[in-house]
């Protein structure tokens, strides 16, 4: 006969039991913890999703209101950094390029200044040289070049041409010297051209015919002779000649168109003070004969110290070559001046 279990008594296959019980509802909470952590990453996940939709739907629908009467700001200007010309791209030294420079800068090649120069020699003056240019008044056209010229001209206008007062104008407005080319009677028979003076005028004739010359192309700061070889071997009507210069403080520059010019020996018996042509350069129009004859005229002047030389409008080579001469001239040590210098320094 069996013995009967005593109560409260654990066997051993009451242990494995509640074993394999426990085992059992361990994995079954392990796995029901899993679960809950798949759910709540994934229902993490879709909140995340859906709050980022909806964050960019009202970013889209986000409108600026602004203030009324509210100040817009003015944009800055942007500015470029611009590498100077002198400076290529290409030789850029790259060991330079984290080189800090000044914000809103420019780069610049810095140029050094330059060695002072010595001053220039002063050139010794050896002589004063005047130009004076007859027959203005014939041709504008001719008168031109002369007017173009950058050195001291004295410029004789002939009266009563078409041209005449308007090549004085032109004359002036260049800053060249006007003086009155006063037509004269000469020993042949050629025409000196209108308001000339002719011997065996009465001197209150003389006077109104320079006086209305002088109106026509005035003001002027002398005159000259135009042809004029009888009349200036004339004493009497020189003296009124003369005399009329004195009254209005304008000199007379004899042309010498004749070697038995009077008006030396009257200027000196009336105290007045005049000056004489030296040279003609353009009796012979081409270039190398008007050098030669301007040649002379330099020896006159490191001579004597002045030398007066008389060309004209016409002479097609005489206006390029004193604009090629004239530099030369100067550094030479030849003072070029107006006729108006030389006669009032006397």
């Amino acid at each position: 006969m069996k013995k009967a279990a005593r109560p409260g008594k654990t066997t051993k296959k009451t242990v494995k039991k509640r074993k394999k019980t426990l085992y059992s509802d361990a994995i079954k909470a392990f796995m029901l913890v899993g679960v809950i952590v798949a759910l709540s990453a994934l229902i993490s996940c879709a909140v995340i999703m859906v709050h980022s939709t909806l964050n960019n739907n009202d970013a889209s629908q986000v409108s600026v209101i602004e203030p009324e009467n509210a100040e817009i700001e003015e944009p800055k200007p942007v500015i470029e950094t611009v590498v100077a010309e002198t400076e290529p791209v290409e030789n850029i030294n790259p060991a330079a390029s984290n080189t800090v420079r000044p914000e809103n800068t420019t780069s610049a090649v810095v140029v050094p200044p330059p060695a002072p120069r010595p001053p220039p020699r002063p050139v010794e003056i050896i002589g004063s040289i005047v130009f004076v240019i007859d027959d203005a008044g014939n041709n504008l056209r001719e008168l031109e070049p002369f007017l173009r010229i950058p050195y001291p001209l004295t410029i004789a206008v002939l009266p009563g041409l078409p041209n005449s007062a308007e090549a004085a104008r032109r004359i002036r407005a260049a800053g060249k010297e006007v003086i009155l080319h006063q037509p004269m009677e000469a020993i042949g028979a050629q025409d000196p051209g209108p308001g000339a003076i002719y011997t065996g005028m009465s001197a209150e004739e003389v006077r109104t015919i320079l006086a209305r010359n002088i109106a026509e192309i005035g003001p002027v700061t002398g005159m000259n002779n135009h042809q004029g070889s009888k009349v200036t071997m004339d004493s009497e009507i020189m003296r009124v000649v003369l005399a009329f210069c004195a009254d209005n403080n304008i000199y007379f520059l004899d042309s010498r168109t004749t070697s038995e010019s009077v008006v030396p020996a009257v200027a000196r018996q009336m105290g007045v003070q005049i000056a004489e042509r030296n040279v003609f350069i353009d009796n012979e129009q081409n270039k190398d004969a008007m050098l030669r004859y301007i040649t002379g005229g330099l020896t006159r002047a490191r001579r004597n110290g002045t030398a007066i030389m008389i060309g004209h409008t016409w002479s097609p080579e005489l206006a390029p070559l004193l604009a090629e001469q004239f530099p030369i001239f100067t550094e030479q040590g030849y003072n070029i001046r107006s006729a108006s210098d030389i006669i009032k320094a006397r």
